[in-house]
């Protein structure tokens, strides 16, 4: 919960985690969003949110700029390519395409645990809290939460609850992986240092525990972080990617892992009914908006950090960044706005934002539609929309 006193807290910290210089942002390529098909600005989502129409327009475009290549149960065509892409950018010997997340996630669990059942992982990760108890239920898992509400969990806590089950477990049974979300969405897209993850990753091999990354955003982290792709990827034995949380696609996702287990992978998505006749147009969008996503979403930081430090020079505007956080901002206008009217007189502009919560904070959730704005003409937005919304 996003409270009024956490707030005033967040304020002194910094406005933005800060670009390492081992990932230093390239000059801007591949595919722009196009502002008559996205809305101008959206602080609602994790990327371009199409509508209907324009979504079959933007197939459309790539259809007739680059082709689109249709696939046969996921074989060949524009799947195979985004596999390629994925795989080249993880670091990974294969990939595949997934239906869902949740399917990658437990699909992968179930591969890398074989017959030993313990599972560690966050509380407040996906596969805990979201997945409707799938390790469980299907896949005759137990999963062990750590450090519940918060983002992440160290290795001394991990070393702890393994430690503890070891000496209280009578009969014992075999530690199976350790799942990690980074970003993690329940935490509003607060991540896990890199160093911690290093931590766990060498802890994990030295034991032969596999490991599996829920990396559902994780291009958001790496923007974020300044860590590449294949440098998160490295310490994992497989990886999911989401295809529609920034990449424009109505759905689906990437599991990227070792040729042996990915290669299991296709009968296991057709026994669990997965399989479907043709993917090629949540692949094309999603191959057609990976093109210099990296590069746009470092860009969507850069500017990000210039907008909180504008808004915070306009009066009656706070915002603040999360400590370890990725896209996800906290504005909170002075008690004399009515919020509401504010979020709506920048609705009526196109620049799509939520109603503040009951604590009178407004989430923030940056996205490459950003680039589609000249900063002061945001600003200047924000403090029309402000002022308009004072109470009389």
């Amino acid at each position: 919960m996003i409270k009024r006193r956490n707030f005033l807290k967040l304020s002194g910290a910094a406005l933005l985690p800060v670009i390492t210089a081992r990932f230093q942002p390239a000059a801007f390529a591949g595919a722009a969003v196009a502002t008559e098909q996205v809305q101008a600005v959206n602080f609602m989502e994790d990327g371009p949110a199409y509508k209907p129409q324009a979504y079959v327009q933007k197939l459309q475009e790539i259809l007739g700029t680059t082709g689109i290549k249709s696939d046969f149960y996921d074989k060949g065509g524009v799947v195979a390519e985004l596999e390629k892409k994925i795989t080249d950018l993880t670091g990974k010997e294969a990939a595949i395409y997934v239906p869902t997340g949740t399917m990658a996630n437990q699909m992968a669990l179930a591969l890398l645990s074989g017959s030993n059942t313990k599972v560690y992982l966050q509380e407040a990760s996906h596969i805990f809290r979201d997945e409707a108890d799938a390790a469980q239920s299907v896949y005759g898992k137990r999963l062990i939460p750590l450090a519940k509400g918060e983002p992440y969990f160290t290795l001394e806590q991990l070393q702890a609850a393994i430690a503890y089950d070891n000496e209280n477990e009578v009969f014992k049974s075999g530690i199976g992986a350790v799942a990690i979300e980074n970003p993690v969405r329940r935490c509003d897209g607060r991540q896990v240092p890199f160093e911690e993850l290093q931590k766990i990753s060498a802890y994990c091999k030295e034991n032969k525990y596999p490991m599996h990354l829920d990396g559902a955003r994780l291009f958001l982290a790496s923007a974020s972080s300044g860590v590449t792709i294949a440098d998160y990827a490295r310490l994992f034995d497989t990886v999911y990617i989401s295809l529609y949380k920034y990449m424009g696609a109505g759905g689906g996702a990437i599991l990227a892992g070792d040729k042996i287990l990915i290669d299991k992978m296709e009968h296991l998505i057709k026994i669990h009914g997965g399989t479907i006749y043709t993917n090629w147009p949540n692949a094309a969008m999603a191959l057609y908006h990976l093109d210099g996503l990296q590069d746009r979403l470092q860009r969507t930081m850069i500017k990000a950090r210039e907008l909180v430090a504008a808004l915070n020079q306009v009066k009656g505007m706070q915002v603040a960044a999360l400590p370890g956080g990725t896209n996800i901002f906290y504005l909170m206008p002075a008690k004399e706005i009515n919020g509401q009217h504010f979020s709506k007189a920048l609705r009526d502009k196109q620049i799509l934002i939520r109603d503040p919560n009951a604590e009178g904070i407004i989430r923030l959730q940056v996205n490459e539609t950003l680039l589609n704005i000249d900063i002061q003409k945001l600003v200047n937005s924000f403090t029309l929309a402000a002022n308009g919304a004072i109470h009389p």
